[in-house]
C-alpha cells in the first residue's frame, strides 16, 4: 500500500465519525464489499435506510467516503465508496485534545468490535469445517524498545498489505489448496503494547 492509499485522520470530526458503532460498520461494509448504495448497505447491515443515509452523510462530511456518481443508473441513485482504502491515526500526531479523545474512543470501539467478532467466531464455528485448521489466534511475549515495536508494526502491516493486494475474485479450483475453495472476508488483527503478565 502506498502512502496515497492511507488516509491519516487527525481531526476530531473524522475520528468522532469513526468512533460511532454504525458508522464503523458502514466503513467496514464498504471496505469488504466495495461501493454501495444506502439501500444495499441497509439490507446488508439490517438497518433502516433513512438511518444509514444519515450516517453516510456524516461520513461524507468527515471526508471518509465519497460519492461514486459514475455507478448510478439514474439521478436518484447515490453510490458511496471509501475515500481511501485504509485509514490510520496516531494520538502522538495530534495537538487538539478533542481529536485525542475521539481517537481513543475510536480505538476502544475497534477493540470492542474485534473482540465481539472473535467471540462470535468461537461460538459459531463448525468443528471440522473448512475454516477449522486455517483460522488462528496468536500471542507472543517479546522484549522490545518503542522503536523496535514501531518496526514490528511496519513489518506486520507490509505482510497484510501484500495479502490485501491480491485479487478478490473467487479462487479457481486448480489453484486452490482445496477443491472448491472460496475467498470470504477474513478479519485479521494484531495489537502490540507494553504490558505485564
Amino acid at each position: 500500500m502506498t502512502p496515497r492509499d492511507v488516509q491519516t485522520l487527525t481531526e476530531a470530526k473524522a475520528l468522532s465519525a469513526v468512533a460511532h458503532p454504525l458508522r464503523s460498520r458502514l466503513l467496514d461494509a464498504l471496505s469488504v464489499h466495495g461501493p454501495s448504495t444506502a439501500s444495499a448497505l441497509a439490507t446488508r447491515l439490517d438497518e433502516a435506510v433513512g438511518n444509514v443515509s444519515h450516517h453516510l452523510k456524516v461520513l461524507a462530511q468527515a471526508r471518509l467516503i465519497d460519492e461514486a456518481p459514475e455507478l448510478a443508473r439514474d439521478r436518484r441513485e447515490r453510490w458511496w465508496r471509501l475515500s481511501a482504502p485504509s485509514t490510520r491515526w496516531s494520538t502522538a500526531e495530534m495537538t487538539d485534545p478533542a481529536a485525542v479523545d475521539a481517537a481513543i474512543a475510536a480505538e476502544r470501539l475497534q477493540l470492542t468490535r474485534q473482540l465481539e467478532r472473535a467471540r462470535a467466531w468461537l461460538d459459531a464455528r463448525e468443528s471440522g469445517g473448512p475454516w477449522e485448521d486455517s483460522s488462528f489466534a496468536m500471542q507472543r511475549w517479546l522484549r522490545l524498545s518503542p522503536d523496535e515495536l514501531r518496526e514490528l508494526a511496519g513489518e506486520l502491516l507490509a505482510v497484510l498489505d501484500r495479502w490485501a493486494a491480491r485479487p478478490s475474485e473467487p479462487v479457481e479450483p486448480e489453484s486452490a489448496h482445496e477443491p472448491g475453495a472460496t475467498r470470504e472476508p477474513v478479519l485479521v488483527f494484531a495489537r502490540g503494547f507494553p504490558s505485564r503478565p
